[in-house]
């Protein structure tokens, strides 16, 4: 266990920031939160062009609450204080080699990655729900993001990472299961899907556009 642990710490240092400014923006950028409101925008635009009655509409909602409930605040709330493994930021023995963004540290506490967890399981559920397969790419995509920026950030451990997408799968694939038992999933076509896909990649071109100005949110 100590060697994984050990093996963990140096792959992080080898991924862990850059000399470029322009990253820095960047990854400040994509790792917002707010940056994504777009992206969930898209996907209830989706939802609510493929869904003909309230009723299915708030129970897609409650489902998306709840991967957002089960993935990261069960993380936040209970693994993290108990598990109590210190963020890289804050490591005793690698905090001070840790390239550190614009004084961004995160709080003491980093397994398991909330931001991991929270993203996979949203992107697990609506590509289960909605079978497009170029908007599952794109959705894998987001979360994978989302995730480098926290080992570029040096906010998470790589083994942070891959549990919390491992959780944050099985909460989205056991959420959508859970859906399934209570209505039956409606047809979602391609043509609506494009939204949160061009959303997605207009998202992305906008962060690197403000990053080249030396801006981020």
């Amino acid at each position: 266990m100590e060697e994984i642990i050990q093996f963990d710490k140096e792959l992080l240092l080898m991924v862990n920031g850059s000399d470029s400014l322009f990253m820095d923006y960047l990854i400040l950028t994509l790792t917002n939160g707010l940056t994504w409101i777009p992206l969930y925008l898209g996907l209830f635009y989706v939802v609510l062009k493929s869904n003909k009655n309230v009723r299915d509409v708030l129970l897609i909602l409650g489902a998306a609450g709840l991967c957002y409930l089960l993935a990261g605040a069960v993380d936040d709330s209970i693994v993290k204080p108990l598990v109590a493994r210190w963020r890289p930021t804050h490591d005793p023995e690698i905090g001070s080699l840790v390239d550190v963004v614009n004084g961004y540290r995160g709080g003491n506490y980093g397994f398991f990655s909330a931001h991991a967890a929270n993203t996979f399981s949203i992107a697990i559920f609506f590509s289960l729900l909605m079978r497009q397969r170029l908007l599952t790419c794109f959705l894998v995509g987001y979360s994978l993001i989302n995730c480098y920026t926290r080992l570029y950030l040096g906010v998470h451990y790589p083994g942070d990472i891959a549990v919390g997408l491992l959780w944050g799968g099985f909460v989205g694939w056991f959420v959508h299961w859970l859906y399934c038992r209570v209505t039956i999933p409606a047809k979602y076509e391609m043509h609506h899907c494009m939204v949160p896909i061009c959303i997605l990649t207009i998202t992305l071109l906008t962060a690197i556009v403000l990053a080249l100005f030396g801006v981020h949110w």
